[in-house]
């Protein structure tokens, strides 16, 4: 299997380990087909994006044990559903992208330009709760 690319060209770059996100829970934006949510976009998110997602009915506020999901809080980087990202950016909430660690996929979605103006500023960084030797 080819490594995957992030929406620079590179090779993808985990997103988080602590918490640990991914559609496979492995740290990285990547998917396969069943992934009808298409989790791509690695975000920071924020208290605003946070609110907009539980009001459109997707809680990822609360901890959900019985889902090995400890609940998100401003600041965590996350595997973003790509139709969700772009919600929120026409709504005015979208929160920053960490390029390297979003998946190429997600440009069939999002326009570059786009997730290049929300880039975060800390893009280079290594994922939260991982080794630096990884990001």
């Amino acid at each position: 299997m080819s490594e995957a690319l992030h929406v620079l060209g590179g090779v993808l770059k985990p997103c988080s380990l602590a918490p640990r996100t991914g559609w496979f829970r492995d740290g990285c934006c990547r998917s396969d087909p069943s992934d009808r949510g298409m989790h791509w976009v690695c975000a920071v998110v924020t208290r605003e994006f946070l609110e907009f997602s539980r009001a459109q009915g997707n809680d990822l506020i609360t901890p959900r044990p019985e889902f090995d999901f400890p609940g998100l809080k401003p600041g965590d980087r996350w595997c973003l559903c790509a139709p969700r990202w772009l919600e929120a950016y026409h709504a005015g909430v979208a929160p920053p992208v960490i390029l390297e660690a979003t998946h190429v996929h997600a440009l069939a979605v999002i326009p570059l330009p786009i997730l290049l103006a929300h880039r975060h500023e800390a893009s280079e960084a290594a994922p939260s709760g991982g080794d630096p030797a990884l990001g």
